[in-house]
């Protein structure tokens, strides 16, 4: 995953970078099938959650941190939206396994944002 050892332990920054290594998969199935609006929408916000993610590894303070990962959940929220529109149209590619892992990565990042603002 990330070439710096202090995300090594990390798991949400874990489960964002391979969930978006399989949604630039799952993009690039898209593309070949030429489904370009979808396959760009969620090539965006699915990459963005663990951008976002990564970016509050370093936030300036507590609240800032918050935030972050706050708009890492809008992008979850997003994601699951252009996948759903995946799944249900015809002719795309299965997408449950990303539903799968989306709901995952919503479920710590929702428990992180809820510690996180208990404990500020």
């Amino acid at each position: 995953m990330s070439e710096n050892p202090k995300y090594k332990d990390n798991l949400i920054v874990k489960l964002s970078f391979d969930f978006a290594l399989e949604i630039i998969a799952y993009t690039e199935v898209l593309e070949k099938n030429k489904k370009y609006v979808l396959s760009n929408q969620l090539l965006k916000s699915g990459t963005s959650i663990g951008a976002n993610i990564k970016e509050a590894q370093n936030a300036e303070s507590k609240n800032d941190f918050i935030h972050k990962l706050k708009i890492a959940l809008k992008e979850v929220d997003e994601t699951e939206y252009w996948l759903l529109l995946c799944k249900h149209a015809k002719d795309y590619p299965n997408t449950d396994k990303l539903l799968e892992q989306l709901i995952s990565i919503s479920k710590v990042l929702t428990k992180i944002v809820a510690t996180s603002k208990k404990n500020n």
